[in-house]
């Protein structure tokens, strides 16, 4: 390698230079000063021996074994070691407690999460998150990143729970920001691992009430609502601003004993109201799983809602441009031909909506969402020839299958989700309507009925509805009737639909005629030729008839109906008048 310097370097300058250069490049390096002909310093590069003692040449291509001998530097020990004490979370003491709480440390939480088949860890953001803060704040207590979770690719967040409570401060309140605003781009879901105390109160100054602090949280929520799924699972005793992402998301799931929520401890619920009542009094799994329906499902442990939450994405897509995830098809779990054996004749004799499911759906896929809340109506994913589908279904076993206000907006939320990740849906209509009475008028009946009705009216998805039994007052338009642009509308021979049942229209239109007359077995008699009369006019095959449904099916060729029907409309686009958006929330 030839070098030409400056006329003005002297001879050690020259010898300098070619010295440090040939142990650089590993060759012999001639320095020549200003236009000098020959070389004022020619260097060779030095020699080292191998651990044979052989000499070896350093440097350049020629070198042999050099790459074996390279290896951390002390400047990368340090890191590690820095890396492995984040590892480390919170205070021992803190820790030690987590088994006493029946949870998981959350480094061993994401491995539970994404150390198997089809799923792991791939990388995380802000590991270093107030690593130069006086106290110990690993990652700033909250873990951000990206994994493959049975083989999608998902966006999560999970609080540590040794750091401060998994409290919410500056540097962590970015961190989430900044995966929300990154799932927004990616397209792909958001997995939220909660278990937080909320703000931290004594470090509010910076990320309480900026435009980029906690507040922005739920603006992103909302603006990742409906275009990928978001799903959060609650480990602890989420409070206030932390409680909040849980009802945010799309799917809560609560794990039995361990999770609650509330907008306020127990202890500021006593100072406010002077109540005195225990975190899962006040906001435990139960409370929310039967009473506010903000929970969709209670696992019984960590494994368990893991368990719960690898069902649950399977129903889903990755995002709203892109359609649910198809299975190969299963024959349903009993067979359809015991479908019209299990629906009794009488109309108000009760039976359980899913013996009917069981006969038309994939077997193995039915999958309950908020089965404790709203239970005249029944919610759930489901398989019919491999492919999703949304059910929502009358259950007479409860309450008749009247449509009660906690049910219709049960309902409404289903139907909007299913609808936003282009899932079909199935409604299976056997109700009296919406119940009436003082009580269900100041639960807003009217209010959540109109939710359930203009999710109904808006939904997109192919729909089909099938009336199964009776379909009878306005139960018939929330439940997908003719009204309310369903590809189809099925009734099977059980099939009656009419403003209200036979009893109740004979004492409606007859009551006066029939307590004319005296002898009780002439007005019985009169009574049951009425009911016969009125029941010829509301009868399936009379609507038929009229065209006013599409067909009667066999029941037992039901399930082979629906899959040809939702098979045959699946590429079906509808619009929705222009507009900003709908008034009704």
């Amino acid at each position: 390698m030839n070098v030409r310097i400056g006329p003005g370097a002297s001879e050690e300058e020259a010898s300098a230079i070619a010295t440090a250069l040939a142990e650089y490049v590993g060759n012999e390096v001639q320095v020549y000063v200003g236009e000098a002909d020959e070389p004022t310093a020619t260097v060779s590069p030095p020699e080292t021996t191998d651990e044979d003692d052989t000499p070896v040449e350093k440097g350049g291509l020629e070198r042999s074994g050099a790459a074996e001998e390279l290896g951390p530097t002390d400047r990368e020990e340090r890191l590690l070691e820095e890396i492995e004490e984040i590892y480390e979370g919170g205070h021992e003491k803190y820790k030690a407690q987590l088994p006493d709480e029946g949870k998981l440390f959350v480094r061993d939480r994401i491995d539970l999460w994404f150390d198997g088949d089809d799923s792991s860890f791939l990388f995380e953001d802000g590991r270093f998150a107030e690593f130069d803060a006086d106290d110990r704040l690993p990652a700033d207590a909250l873990i951000t990143g990206a994994a493959t979770f049975d083989g999608r690719d998902l966006h999560f967040m999970a609080n540590d729970y040794t750091v401060k409570r998994g409290s919410m401060a500056a540097k962590g309140v970015e961190k989430f920001l900044r995966m929300q605003q990154r799932a927004l781009k990616t397209g792909q879901p958001v997995l939220y691992l909660m278990d937080s105390s909320g703000g931290r109160i004594d470090q509010q100054t910076g990320f309480f009430a900026n435009r980029e602090g906690i507040g922005k949280y739920y603006y992103n929520h909302s603006m990742l609502s409906g275009r990928v799924p978001q799903i959060c699972v609650l480990y602890g005793p989420c409070i206030a601003g932390a409680a909040y992402t849980p009802v945010f998301a799309d799917f809560t799931i609560m794990v039995e004993g361990m999770s609650a929520m509330a907008i306020a401890s127990p202890r500021m619920v006593q100072m406010v109201t002077g109540e005195d009542i225990s975190m899962q009094e006040l906001g435990g799994a139960t409370v929310h799983a039967r009473e506010s329906g903000s929970a969709d499902l209670v696992a019984k442990d960590e494994e368990h809602a893991r368990e719960l939450v690898a069902q649950l994405i399977t129903y889903l897509p990755d995002n709203a441009d892109e359609t649910p995830p198809m299975t190969e098809t299963k024959p349903p779990a009993l067979p359809p031909k015991g479908i019209d054996s299990i629906i009794p004749q009488e109309p108000n004799r009760g039976y359980d909506m899913v013996d009917l499911i069981d006969r038309i759906v994939d077997a193995s896929s039915y999958f309950e969402l908020r089965p404790e809340y709203g239970q005249e109506i029944i919610t759930a994913y489901a398989r019919i020839d491999g492919r999703p589908v949304g059910i929502v279904a009358n259950q007479p076993a409860h309450r008749a299958g009247a449509i009660f206000p906690d049910a219709a907006e049960k309902a409404a939320e289903f139907i909007w989700k299913s609808d936003a990740f282009n899932i079909p849906l199935l409604y299976l209509c056997d109700t009296p309507g919406f119940m009436a009475g003082s009580q269900v008028e100041k639960d807003a009946i009217l209010e959540k009925g109109k939710k359930m009705i203009y999710a109904t009216s808006s939904a997109t998805v192919p729909k089909q509805t099938v009336v199964v039994r009776k379909a009878y007052g306005a139960g018939i338009y929330a439940m997908g009737g003719p009204a309310y642009d369903p590809e189809s509308v099925i009734g099977l021979p059980s099939g009656e639909i009419a403003i209200m049942g036979p009893e109740a229209a004979i004492n409606a239109v007859y009551a006066r005629k029939l307590s004319e007359v005296d002898d009780p077995d002439e007005r019985a008699e009169m009574e049951a030729e009425l009911r016969a009369e009125y029941r010829e006019d509301i009868d399936i095959h009379r609507m038929a008839s009229e065209v006013v449904i599409d067909e009667i099916v066999p029941p037992s060729s039901l399930r082979e109906e629906l899959a040809a029907r939702f098979a045959f409309y699946e590429g079906i686009e509808k619009s929705l008048p222009s507009k900003k958006h709908g008034t009704i929330l």
